[in-house]
């Protein structure tokens, strides 16, 4: 049996494009669920890389398993065999999900078993948003003989996974749906950060997108997805100017200070101009390691947001900032989405 992408039996999560030519993947844990009855399951297709060692994720009956992507398939319809020797006479539900951030997109063209395809699982109600950087996309979080250390050198992406990113923890501790508008080294601004060098693209112009990269951007309609809590978790690169020449951007002068809060500050009343008054909006910044400034840059801002009637909150992790050099590894996403679900309970009624 063969289903198109898109046939009702797919469930699909994040923010995903329909263009009438397949269903298409460009942020890390978006993904598509399907349950069926069936010794095999296969995905059909088309993938484009832009670098790195890449995989197919996915999780089959609760289990985690990758297949890797072909390069001499770009850009081409492909089929990817993603498990088999099943028990044909049980109900089985895969997720296929984007591991990486923007190293590739994909396009879902259909999916085939030799039984047949039932209902997908339900969506939980809870929705979370979350916009961040490689942390947030779980980049290198596989690298787990590095925990608490700088990564790896010429890692290649092969220890990138979205799914033990603490966000995507998080959303499973909560059992909610997930939005993850998450990038590799992205800032604020455009020029900052360290996201599509030389010309870098900050979060100003990346959190109202769909597909924003890769060529041409598409637009974000906001009204697909509301969330509960909306979760801000940038700061990290944000020092990084990319003016050859030119010093860095320093947090602790008034000027640059009043402008990245303000930078920051029109993006989420931009978000929140499509959501309920109710939503909540969390910032934070990870256990990777960064000067403290910023992080009371932010709890200004978050005040500032509050007197506009924004209800923001400002989320500090115990070892916020200072347990490793590296980015964090998979007990580290597990500590922080602990942390981070605890306090979500606690604001959200």
């Amino acid at each position: 049996m063969v289903i198109n992408y898109d046939d009702n039996k797919i469930s699909y999560s994040g923010r995903i494009d329909f263009d009438g030519d397949g269903a298409h993947l460009y942020y890390p844990a978006t993904s598509a669920a399907v349950s069926f009855k069936g010794s095999f399951l296969s995905v059909s297709i088309e993938n484009k890389t832009y670098w790195g060692t890449l995989s197919l994720g996915y999780v089959i009956d609760g289990r985690q398993g990758r297949v890797p992507l072909q390069r001499f398939n770009d850009e081409k319809t492909a089929e990817y065999r993603l498990t088999e020797s099943l028990d044909p006479n049980q109900t089985h539900t895969l997720i296929l999900y984007k591991m990486h951030a923007a190293n590739h997109y994909f396009s879902v063209k259909s999916f085939e078993t030799d039984g047949e395809f039932v209902a997908p699982p339900e969506k939980p109600d809870l929705k979370l948003e979350f916009y961040g950087d490689s942390v947030s996309a779980g980049e290198v979080s596989e690298a787990v003989d590095f925990v608490g250390r700088c990564d790896p050198s010429s890692h290649d992406s092969i220890y990138d996974n979205a799914w033990f990113s603490y966000t995507w923890q998080t959303a499973r501790l909560l059992n909610a749906q997930i939005h993850d508008i998450a990038q590799g080294g992205i800032a604020v601004f455009d020029g900052t950060g360290y996201f599509n060098m030389p010309d870098t693209v900050g979060m100003e112009s990346v959190y109202d997108k769909v597909r924003y990269f890769g060529g041409s951007t598409t637009p974000w309609n906001f009204s697909r997805y509301i969330p509960d809590a909306v979760i801000f978790a940038l700061g990290q690169n944000d020092n990084h100017n990319c003016i050859e020449g030119e010093p860095d951007m320093d947090i602790y002068d008034p000027v640059y200070r009043k402008k990245w809060k303000d930078g920051y500050k029109g993006i989420v009343k931009n978000v929140a101009k499509h959501y309920p008054a109710d939503t909540k909006y969390i910032f934070l910044t990870t256990l990777l390691r960064h000067d403290p400034e910023w992080d009371r840059a932010i709890d200004e801002a978050v005040n500032e947001l509050k007197s506009e009637n924004i209800s923001a909150y400002h989320f500090l992790f115990k070892r916020n900032g200072d347990a490793t050099d590296g980015h964090p590894r998979i007990p580290e996403h597990r500590e922080m989405a602990e942390e981070l679900s605890e306090f979500i309970k606690g604001i959200i009624s």
